[in-house]
């Protein structure tokens, strides 16, 4: 084993926990033992107690918790705000960071990490003031400086004086303590002196990121203390003051059950979070802990969501009306990208309102009130619904967030009935209040979603399978609780009286229970790959291929691909859908106006079905088009083309081809031209080199851009053999021919592995001597990844990321050498693009292509 070989029981155990059902296992197995553990912790506590203890609560320890609380939010904004001026300076007004930060980890605590990390939410923020992923990441990472730094310097000062208590989470001598926190403090000292000496920047490769300085530093770190000070104490004074032995004893376990609820993937750590205050501080059976954290899920949780949605529907409402200031419209600017992770937020807190209600006892004055108006078959009725209303909710939630406009209808639909089914089932005028506000505030929201006809609102991916599954276990033991008094025998499943909560519970979580079911199964079974099925290729779609003057046309007919044609028939466009994209095959082929138009017209279909579009492997000549359309043009490498007028073997570079030729010749070998007419006969035997060919690959075909061996593809094309002396054929190539002799190309390039060593030379000399005898002008090499894309620092972030792979990564493919090997034909390089959405888009609709291409990473490695 070398050095630089990782040891094999690390590898394997990084492999371990990278594999995606480890990834769904973790927050899994969290939540179920969170969901056990607050069973038996509060197995002592009826709903009743937690009820009265709500309403004792005095009023100055709200305003406290309040205070608290705007406390850490304050911590919250002025990370970013620091972060910006550390990072990217001067490149937006510094109210804009503050109320992003802030507003964005309101919506983002509510939703949970599983959707949406930080980085999301700061760079579709500040995206929209030029900012790229790596000025966008740089930011985050300075901002968790300040809580590290933070964290950092209060243990510091912790374990250095010490105080009582601490020992009971820290066991270890007080010599140790106070060794460890001297070289906390120290080690926080020298990181702010190290600052102080100069413009510190890190490096990696082509990347740098410019740190705070030593003041910004100190600024950051004073946000940390605020922001972990402020949501700590927020818990903290709302506890019994009898409970908690002193503050930094707390503020361990509070951390632990931070910690703990963002590795559950449920939204908002729900339930781990609870589950782990709750036995850390030795608090089984007490009621009033189950109050004060519940109060805490609202102060600390649903305030700061309210409050940022509030403001940002009422910043839509006035952006529709085009009453904007300049402060109110900068602010807007950063903020609409958030919009529909606003909304999903919205339709999911709405969700959990239904449900929770429904796990709850009803108030029993407000159910005798409708004994007088409605007969118990109605009530019963209205709590099924209302819980039904709230799991489709949580579920539709992840359409909003697609932007999806069906979700948005479906969403209004259900808040709506969820607003009735609040005074239906119980008068509850809170419940229904709040769902009338969550109406119209996505009311307000209407213009940031579109129609998307394709996509179903019941296929989830596992981000959303897996925190829809732990949230619903953490619900469904708020309905444990509420009725463990109640002794369980079967005739509560069909027991209907009014005062029969626990068996409208029951019924209920069996309904919340078959639709989720349902809705993970389908999105199970539906999520695949696309699937390569032969296509029909029109008849108008084959004319304009024979008539393009580009070869490249030509692989529009392997038969993997949808065709947009014009109307008129004199242009089409090839194109994959993948489920989330539309992904052309190069440019419009064709007439150029009714290209155009094509390109718009893909766009649009694109739009409407809710999918992203690309265009893949395309050329300058629609470049005005695509950058029209808000595309990023990103280069991808560079096609290399040979002029075959006057060609010949001569001169040192084709040395290679030149003599394999003439040993080809003096052998025995023959090369010809087969005319697709007559290719029936040599079928079978070209058949037997494609397939001996890939076996010693160890390959599978490709697709997309590249064609496959079949037999209905290769009649459409001649094709170059090259037959040893007894006549067998050893090597093959098919050739695509441009209209008016202008360019010739080809496409498969297969060989028997018995074949001698210079029969692909050989073969590829004669077709460009035969093209430049049949009076043919181009002869296309094909293209060279990543080839011409500059790598330097002032570059931008994908040509950085190209060059490096072009200049690192000969281990995993002959990048440079590919070139090198064309560069012998003296060729005309033409660059080669991918215009695609910007930002994470790109990497996203790569991998798209390679799935396309070669079906995935497994594909591709092979």
């Amino acid at each position: 084993m070398t050095v630089t070989e990782p040891p094999k029981v690390v590898s394997r155990a990084l492999r371990v926990i990278e594999h995606p059902a480890v990834k769904f296992a973790i927050p899994v197995v969290i939540g179920i033992i969170a969901v056990i553990v607050l069973h038996k912790l509060a197995s002592h506590v009826t709903w009743a107690d937690v009820r009265s203890d709500l309403a004792a609560k005095d009023a100055w320890l709200l305003l406290a918790a309040l205070a608290c609380t705007g406390l850490s939010f304050t911590g919250i904004a002025i990370y970013d705000f620091l972060a910006m001026r550390a990072v990217a300076p001067k490149t937006m007004p510094a109210h804009v960071p503050m109320v992003a930060g802030a507003a964005g980890y309101a919506i983002s605590g509510l939703l949970g990490v599983s959707y949406l990390t930080g980085t999301a939410v700061r760079y579709r923020a500040y995206s929209a003031f030029g900012l790229d992923l790596v000025k966008v990441t740089a930011l985050v990472a300075v901002s968790w400086t300040g809580f590290l730094s933070g964290l950092v310097l209060l243990f510091g000062v912790l374990l250095t004086q010490h105080p009582a208590g601490l020992s009971a989470v820290i066991p270890i001598p007080p010599v140790i303590e106070t060794a460890l926190g001297s070289v906390l403090l120290a080690g926080y000292a020298g990181y702010l002196i190290w600052l102080a000496s100069d413009r510190r920047r890190l490096k990696s490769g082509p990347y740098t990121v410019a740190l705070p300085r030593s003041a910004q530093a100190a600024g950051l770190t004073m946000a940390g203390i605020l922001d972990i000070s402020g949501a700590a104490l927020t818990l903290y004074v709302l506890l019994p003051a009898d409970l908690v032995p002193n503050l930094p004893f707390f503020a361990t376990v509070f951390i632990a059950a931070v910690i703990l609820g963002i590795l559950s993937h449920a939204p908002g750590g729900l339930g781990a979070f609870e589950a782990t205050i709750i036995a850390g501080l030795g608090a089984s059976g007490s009621s009033d802990v189950l109050a004060s954290l519940v109060l805490y899920r609202l102060i600390y949780t649903v305030l700061p969501f309210a409050i940022a949605a509030f403001g940002l529907a009422t910043a839509a409402a006035l952006a529709n009306r085009g009453r904007f200031q300049v402060t109110s419209s900068t602010l807007w600017r950063a903020l609409k990208p958030v919009v529909p992770i606003l909304a999903a937020a919205l339709a999911m807190l709405a969700g959990i309102v239904l449900l929770v209600s429904g796990n709850l006892p009803a108030e029993g004055t407000r159910l005798e009130l409708l004994r007088d108006v409605f007969p118990l078959g109605v009530v019963e009725a209205s709590h099924l619904a209302g819980s039904l209303v709230g799991a489709l909710l949580i579920v539709v939630a992840a359409g909003l967030y697609r932007k999806l406009y069906r979700a948005w209808l479906f969403a209004m639909a259900l808040i709506g009935i969820g607003l009735v089914l609040s005074l239906a089932k119980g008068l509850d005028w809170v419940e229904a209040l709040s769902m009338a506000a969550t109406l119209a505030t996505l009311g307000l929201l209407r213009p940031a979603f579109y129609r998307a006809e394709e996509i179903s609102l019941f296929r989830l991916d596992r981000r959303w399978i897996l925190s829809i599954l732990v949230l619903a276990a953490a619900i469904f033991w708020i309905g444990l609780f509420a009725y463990d008094h109640v002794e369980y025998r079967n005739a509560l499943w069909w027991q209907f009286s009014w005062n029969g909560d626990a068996s409208r519970f029951l019924r209920a979580s069996l309904v919340v229970a078959i639709v989720l079911a349902a809705v993970v199964v389908n999105s199970i079974i539906n999520h695949r790959p696309p699937v390569r099925e032969p296509r029909t290729i029109p008849d108008v779609v084959r004319n304009l291929v024979a008539q393009s003057e580009d070869t490249e046309a030509n692989i529009a007919l392997t038969g993997d691909k949808l065709f947009l044609v014009s109307e008129d028939e004199t242009a089409f466009i090839a194109y994959a859908d993948t489920g989330k994209s539309l992904i052309a095959k190069g440019d419009p082929v064709g007439d150029v106006t009714a290209g155009q138009a094509l390109i718009w017209a893909l766009r649009e279909r694109a739009y409407r079905a809710g999918k992203r579009v690309a265009f893949y492997s395309v050329s300058p000549a629609y470049l005005p088009t695509y950058l029209d359309l808000g595309l990023s043009i990103l280069k991808i490498g560079e096609v290399a083309r040979v002029d075959l007028r006057g060609f010949t073997l001569d001169g040192s570079k084709r040395k290679d081809l030149r003599q394999a030729r003439n040993r080809a010749a003096r052998d025995g070998f023959v090369f010809a031209v087969i005319p697709r007419a007559e290719l029936g006969a040599i079928l079978p035997e070209l058949r037997h080199i494609s397939d001996a060919w890939l076996e010693r690959k160890q390959g599978e075909e490709k697709g997309f851009s590249l064609g496959a061996f079949t037999e209905d593809y290769m009649r459409n094309f001649d094709v170059a053999v090259l037959r040893d002396p007894d006549g067998q054929i050893v090597a093959f190539a098919n050739l695509f021919q441009g209209a008016e002799r202008s360019e010739l190309s080809l496409d498969l390039m297969r060989y028997l592995p018995e074949a001698p060593h210079f029969a692909m030379d050989a073969l590829f000399a004669e077709m460009m001597l035969w093209g430049a005898a049949e009076g043919y002008r181009w002869m296309s090499l094909g293209a060279a990844p990543f080839s011409g894309v500059e790598n330097r620092e002032l570059a931008p972030l994908w040509n950085r990321i190209g060059g490096f792979i072009y200049e690192h990564g000969e281990h995993f493919y002959r990048f440079g050498g590919l070139r090198a090997y064309k560069e012998k034909f003296d060729p005309v390089w033409s660059p080669n693009y991918l215009a695609c959405p910007g930002g994470l888009a790109a990497p996203q609709i790569l991998y798209e292509v390679n799935v396309l291409v070669s079906g995935g990473l497994r594909g591709l490695m092979k």
